[in-house]
This record gives C-alpha cells, structure tokens and sequence, in this order.
C-alpha cells in the first residue's frame, strides 16, 4: 500500500489530512492510511529516504491487510521500495528480477540444515554488485513464520536461477518465545528468540549495505516502537503458542533425564 505524503497550503506549510471513513466506520487517516488513534503520521518521513538498494517485498495474501503488518510502512518511508503479493517470486512477477543484465540479488531467510545462509555483516557488498557496476536487489518475504518457511522454499528454485545469495540475521531456532518487534512491547508471539518483523529485520540489514544504514536503521525503528506504543493500547499481549510450550517443556524434560544419567 502506498501512502501519500501529507497535503501542503500554498505557503508550503504541511497540513493535516481530513480523516476518512473506512467500511467499518472507523476514521482514516488519508496520508498513512491507519486508524486516526494509531496515525503515524508524526514520525513518518516527510520523503521518503534514499537508498542506493532496491527493496522488493514479497507480501503473503494473507498478511496483506493484517493491522500489524510493516509492509506498508517500509514502502511509505523507502524511496527504493516495492512490495508484491504472493506465494513465491517467479518470472514476470516483478521488473527488478526479469531486467537484463540481471541484477545482485540476495534475499533474507535463516539458514537451516539444508540451506546455509552468509550473516549479513559477513557479506562482501562490493563483491556481489561488483564495486557498483550491478544494482543490489534485496529481497524480504513478509507473513507469518510458516508462510514466510512455505514463500522462501517455493521460491528457491527462482532465486537459485538468479544466483541470489540468501542473507540472514543470526536468528537462534533453539531459544523458543521472543518477541518479533525485539522491544518490551510483546504483541506477536513467534516460535523462537531473535525473529523480528519485517521492518526490523530489513533495517538490519540496510545499516550494513547503506553508507548511511546507521542512520535509516535508527529511523525505520522509530518508527516501529512508536506503532507498537500506539497499538499496545489496542491489543491483549499475547502468550506462547500452546504447542511451542509442550515442545519446550519436553525438551526440558529430555535434558533433565539426561542430567540424571
């Protein structure tokens, strides 16, 4: 979703935009397009920021019109940002991927067993764009955790047709719970410590490819904490999911055992 920066008076002077009703009845603001009591209209950018890569996210369907989803946000606040919706990336589905000579393209995704993934502050940027001569590509799957495991492995044999290089955070499969805005504010529950949003995790990742990536990640987490303060207002933190805490609990037990042996 593309939201439009705020209207301006013929002085120049930024007005606030007229909220507008949704189907529901609620008010919307008309420049982020979020209900009028969580606007995040104070601390989005004014432009968006420049950045020298390309963000492409790929939007699951059903994440698409989640109240917590960052997506929005990161296309609102990134001059160089797309998002489609979909289950996996294939030819055709976005220009940035079908352009010829092909673009560097590296996507964000734990490493598992099968899979290795290089650690972000481990990659040589100026080796993949070739000091410059070929544009960067990043690519961020955004959905729930399973969808996110479903869109990245019905994806691969495309991305593996681009040489992309997968990318990842340090993301720790073996310390359950965690929040994924990594802040004090736990709203969604996933199913280990270290995942984070998409927005936390793509401004990670900027602070390592951009020149001034200190500077973007630190905007694009203000921005975060401030949807979170506003949304905890609204929504019940959530507890683990029943079936990741019958899993923790017998793996506690299985150590313990062991430890009596």
């Amino acid at each position: 979703m593309h939201c439009m920066a705020p209207e301006k008076e013929d002085d120049g002077t930024a007005t606030s935009p007229e909220p507008q009703p949704s189907p529901s009845g609620r008010s919307i603001c008309s420049s982020c397009h979020r209900p009028n009591p969580v606007c995040l209209c104070h601390v989005l950018p004014p432009h968006p920021i420049e950045i020298s890569t390309q963000l492409l996210i790929l939007h699951h369907p059903h994440e698409a019109h989640h109240k917590l989803s960052t997506t929005p946000l990161l296309i609102r606040s990134l001059l160089r940002a797309t998002a489609v919706t979909g289950r996996r990336l294939r030819p055709g589905l976005s220009p940035l991927l079908d352009r010829s000579p092909p673009p560097s393209v590296i996507y964000l995704f734990p490493a598992t067993s099968s899979t290795p993934a290089v650690d972000i502050s481990d990659l040589n940027v100026q080796d993949l764009t070739r000091n410059g001569e070929r544009e960067l590509v990043l690519i961020a799957f955004d959905g729930t955790w399973k969808h996110a495991r479903e869109m990245v492995k019905a994806s691969e044999e495309f991305l593996q047709s681009r040489f992309a290089v997968r990318v990842c955070l340090g993301v720790d499969e073996t310390v359950s719970g965690g929040s994924i805005y990594d802040s004090e504010l736990i709203l969604r529950k996933e199913p280990f410590s270290g995942c984070v949003s998409t927005m936390e995790a793509v401004a990670r990742v900027l602070r390592v490819l951009e020149p001034n990536g200190v500077e973007v990640e630190s905007m694009l987490i203000e921005i975060l904490r401030e949807m979170v303060r506003l949304q905890a207002g609204f929504l019940k933190p959530m507890n683990p999911r029943p079936k990741l805490l019958k899993k923790a609990k017998e793996k506690e037990k299985k150590m313990m055992e062991k430890d009596e042996i």
